[in-house]
């Protein structure tokens, strides 16, 4: 990534939500004169600035800096990141009944 990669970067997640620089601001704990201020004087975010960023769009860093977004690197919206949030949290027994259900859940939905 170059320098305004970064930027435009969270300009573009920014948009694929909807969101404001105030909404991004709210959703990552950053005071908005603070996120404000990276774009209008064209600077990069602290690491620690950017793992906030990153908190609020609920994605990891990992995801931000992938070059490109595909069925196998996806952004997910705020409720899937949740599912996959407490799938992780799950006993390995309980990962197991959770996808045999959703397996069940679309071989239902296809008759």
């Amino acid at each position: 990534m170059d320098d305004n990669s970064t930027l435009l970067r969270i300009q573009e997640l920014c948009e694929q939500r909807g969101w404001s620089l105030y909404k991004l601001a709210k959703e990552s704990e950053i005071p908005y004169s603070s996120l404000n201020n990276i774009f209008i004087r064209n600077t990069q975010p602290t690491i620690p600035t950017l793992e906030k960023i990153c908190h609020g769009f609920q994605i990891t860093m990992s995801d931000f800096f992938a070059e490109s977004i595909s069925p196998e690197n996806p952004v997910l919206s705020d409720e899937e990141s949740e599912l996959v949030s407490c799938y992780r949290s799950l006993p390995q027994a309980n990962k197991k009944l959770l996808k045999k259900f959703c397996c069940f859940l679309m071989q239902d939905g296809k008759e």
